[in-house]
């Protein structure tokens, strides 16, 4: 991908912004210090005006000369529980939290476009919707945007978004028509029986028991209940029970995570194990009550849009990517116009850039967030709006 002068010559810019935001993590809805870092910025840029969005959200809209339609780009902004070890002359400034995600170079290449787009506001056709989301590592900042009304306010046609993402190499663009990333949950079920000396167990009801058998049952939702021709995940990392070695335990929680790639098999899922977890409980002479947490939808690209991005990456940058099961609350803005999302590949194996999303050790170099902006750019041109 050929980077235009003006955008290869905010290198500099870039790379500090992003350290700056680096070094000031903060846990979703509570990014005040971000907010007021990227509202100053903006300022910079000649972008005096911007709407709040509960509270640390920002939300900024660039008019053009001429007329044309209204495209939004977001950016999530918050941190992770991640300590950070001292690495770097940029290191993480809040205890206990990190950028592990990406979310500072996300912002950076957003701040970075939005300069961009206003030293192009005279070729600007409709409107550049900048959208600075909280809270997109939970719980979800962009559905209460959505429910808000920010698709309806803006008039918003299309909605762009990216992640940085170390599965493919630095400066290739992977996206992928229809689903993408998965529709995600989280499942709670607690299994109630009745407590007995442990010498004595035919006098209770051991939920330990119970919520091992269940356990065992749940995993063979997905391959009993799915089609084949299907993807799903049904994941469970957490069991609690009892109080003491030698008493029959009277209660059981088990919490687990599931995903699939289409709302039919999430929902079958859902009955699914409501029935199995039920089912099972009594068969121990227990009783089980599940509970579902429904996070994200799923990722799913129009088609026209991911051919866009392909375009605008380019042959020799371009990637399809293969969907996968980690989840993105950009979903929800798609359920309101059309919407495309895109990964930045980040992995350079010769810089030592190769630790996963997520892990206290994820770095990527600033560059990549040339080929961000850059592809903004190249979007808004095939959309005939530069």
């Amino acid at each position: 991908m050929n980077i235009e002068k003006k955008i290869a010559e905010m290198k500099e810019l870039v790379t500090e912004m992003r350290r700056c935001l680096h070094r000031m993590p903060e846990e979703g809805f509570r990014e005040y210090s971000t907010a007021e870092y990227i509202r100053r910025k903006l300022g910079d840029f000649g972008i005096e005006k911007y709407d709040v969005w509960m509270e640390t959200g920002t939300v900024a809209v660039i008019e053009g000369e001429k007329p044309g339609i209204t495209a939004a780009f977001r950016a999530d902004m918050d941190g992770l529980p991640v300590n950070e070890p001292l690495c770097s002359g940029f290191s993480s400034k809040n205890a206990g939290m990190m950028h592990a995600c990406g979310h500072d170079g996300h912002m950076a290449g957003l701040l970075g476009f939005a300069k961009y787009v206003m030293d192009n506001r005279d070729r600007l056709c409709g409107k550049v919707v900048l959208i600075f989301q909280p809270a997109e590592e939970g719980p979800g900042g962009a559905e209460p945007f959505v429910n808000g009304g920010i698709t309806e306010k803006y008039g918003i046609d299309k909605y762009i978004g990216l992640h940085i993402f170390p599965e493919f190499e630095q400066g290739k663009i992977a996206c992928r028509p229809g689903a993408m990333m998965a529709r995600n949950g989280e499942v709670t079920v607690s299994i109630a029986g009745r407590s007995a000396h442990g010498a004595q167990p035919q006098q209770g009801r051991d939920a330990v028991l119970a919520a091992a058998a269940t356990v065992m049952a749940l995993n063979t939702v997905v391959s009993r209940s799915i089609s084949p021709l299907e993807s799903a995940v049904l994941s469970f990392g957490e069991l609690k029970a009892g109080t003491v070695r030698n008493v029959v335990a009277e209660n059981a929680v088990i919490k687990g995570t599931m995903r699939a790639f289409s709302d039919e098999v999430y929902m079958t899922m859902v009955k699914r194990i409501e029935e199995i977890a039920a089912g099972t409980a009594a068969a121990y002479g227990c009783s089980a009550e599940t509970e579902f947490n429904h996070m994200y939808r799923v990722v799913d690209n129009e088609p026209g849009l991911a051919e866009t991005v392909r375009k605008a990456a380019g042959e020799d940058s371009f990637e399809l990517t293969p969907p996968y099961m980690i989840a993105e609350d950009f979903s929800f803005y798609q359920t309101k116009a059309d919407g495309v999302f895109f990964f930045l590949g980040s992995r350079n194996d010769e810089k030592g850039f190769t630790a996963p999303l997520h892990s206290s050790s994820f770095n990527f170099d600033e560059e990549i967030l040339l080929y961000g902006i850059q592809t903004f750019a190249n979007i808004l041109k095939e959309l005939k709006c530069l």
